[in-house]
């Protein structure tokens, strides 16, 4: 039998401090390229509250998937003894999973290897609360890092600091940010595994979790490590910086994102005091109206309906329409798109999500360059129902791309504080060169008749060096009118 602590000995040399190499800002754009040069990756959300699907005991659990531990107030012991042994993922085809990913344009996939539960997709040494203990037994990450190698897939993954199934978990009542404190989910939880320990000892928790982000380094070698449930007293800003050192230390090119510390600025997901580790921001269900600031890295992570672990009354998708916009919005602003998928309990990709990655993949295939290895718009604001991003060559030449939502009816896109003419346009797709002339500060393209794309059709201009640009001020913000009384 597993044991669900470390030994002393152990402990004391995972919680002993390191020297971690001062990092020069060469050296972190570096280890952060491959990171800005991808721009949208798959996020997955799984364990054993898919195999609940948003139901308990027959009826619907409020709220996200993945919470119905919390939203449901289930005890810790229940919800083991009924889930585990449900918990055979028997559907489950790596190699399918990570096709969907590239298919779509995705370059990394970011898993949840624990979640909040506890629960870990991995046969852990460190504990029998693991995918060993389920029927199906067979470790889940594997086939997944063997298929992302395979098909040149960067394999990532999510780790819950927070832990509701370790009863060394320091804190006792909380939940998720933004939750009221007269929440009733906020109040102190009977339902978690430390609820019966007088004296919660965040050392041996802090050495537990080590341990096993020890063992995922060790064994799946992923491209970033993506920390969750850190908003809890019991995770302090020494323990993040303790943690983020170590595993930089353990791997000089792992990248780690703000949620190690407690820096973010809640679902905004910024960073901006220099004293809190983390390699990039993490907005989650929302898109900076302007991005960040230059030279910082962020990543979008949001839903393609409501919840991010598997719910089976969830219905509520968006449109292709919104998924390609939201990619490209993203882009154009200098960041990345980590695009979530709920699989069932029994290890599908539900067909809904599929469909979408599909119709994401469609439009990558003709318009992918101006996503990947992009950098931000040149513009400040556009001139027209769109986006830009921009590709730069090692000559200097630069690639200016037009994301065009809708075509103007007059036929010609104006691109304002545009002062050079391009040496060529055309549309993604098409060798046919567009007509361009340059008039009182702007650039006019001549389109035709009809875009190859309803969605997003994207236009090249080429030039041998970055344009020059006017930038046009943003029009003021629309006067916020008192809401009507009722």
């Amino acid at each position: 039998m597993k044991i669900s602590t470390l030994i002393p000995a152990i402990a004391l040399s995972l919680l002993a401090p390191s020297t971690l190499h001062a990092e020069t800002p060469a050296e972190k754009e570096a280890r952060m390229q491959w990171f800005h040069d991808a721009r949208f990756g798959m996020f997955i959300h799984w364990g054993l509250y898919s195999e609940a699907a948003g139901e308990w005991n027959g009826k619907p659990v409020a709220d996200i998937g993945e919470w119905i531990q919390s939203y449901g107030k289930i005890p810790h012991a229940e919800y083991r003894s009924v889930l585990l042994p449900r918990f055979n993922p028997v559907k489950y085809d790596a190699d399918a999973w990570v096709l969907a990913a590239k298919n779509a344009g995705m370059k990394y996939i970011v898993i949840t290897s624990k979640h909040h539960d506890g629960f870990a997709l991995w046969d852990s040494k460190l504990t029998d609360w693991d995918i060993a203990s389920t029927p199906y037994k067979k470790d889940l990450l594997k086939p997944l890092a063997e298929a992302c190698e395979k098909y040149g897939v960067r394999l990532c993954l999510y780790h819950s600091i927070m832990d509701w199934g370790h009863p060394d978990w320091g804190t006792k009542a909380s939940g998720p940010p933004g939750a009221a404190t007269t929440d009733v989910n906020v109040q102190q939880h009977t339902w978690r595994a430390n609820y019966t320990n007088p004296k919660p000892d965040m050392d041996k928790y802090t050495a537990y979790l080590k341990g096993q982000l020890k063992e995922l380094v060790d064994n799946y070698h992923p491209g970033i490590l993506w920390f969750d449930g850190e908003w809890e007293d019991a995770w302090t800003h020494e323990r993040g910086v303790d943690l983020y050192e170590y595993l930089r230390k353990a791997d000089p090119a792992l990248i780690i994102n703000n949620r190690v510390d407690k820096g973010r600025a809640g679902l905004a997901g910024h960073t901006t005091d220099a004293k809190f580790k983390g390699d990039y921001g993490t907005p989650e269900q929302e898109i900076p109206a302007t991005g960040f600031e230059k030279g910082v890295a962020w990543e979008s992570c949001m839903t393609m309906n409501d919840t991010w672990g598997f719910k089976k009354n969830d219905h509520n998708w968006k449109s292709p329409e919104v998924l390609i916009r939201n990619l490209v919005d993203i882009a154009s602003k200098g960041g990345n798109y980590l695009l979530n998928v709920g699989p069932t309990g029994e290890g599908e990709i539900p067909a809904p999500s599929l469909e979408r990655l599909a119709a994401m993949g469609a439009w990558m295939k003709v318009n992918g360059e101006s996503i990947h290895n992009t950098t931000a718009t040149l513009f400040e604001t556009c001139s027209w129902d769109g986006r830009s991003t921009t590709r730069t060559s090692d000559s200097g030449a630069t690639r200016v791309y037009l994301h065009v939502f809708n075509r103007p009816e007059s036929g010609k896109l104006v691109i304002k504080g545009l002062l050079e003419k391009p040496e060529k346009a055309t549309l993604l797709g098409s060798s046919e060169p567009l007509t361009a002339s340059l008039d009182a500060g702007a650039c006019t393209i001549d389109l035709p008749a009809t875009l190859p794309d309803p969605i997003c059709s994207v236009i090249a201009l080429d030039f041998k060096k970055s344009p020059a640009i006017k930038q046009i001020p943003a029009p003021p913000a629309p006067e916020k009118k008192e809401p009507a009384k009722h």
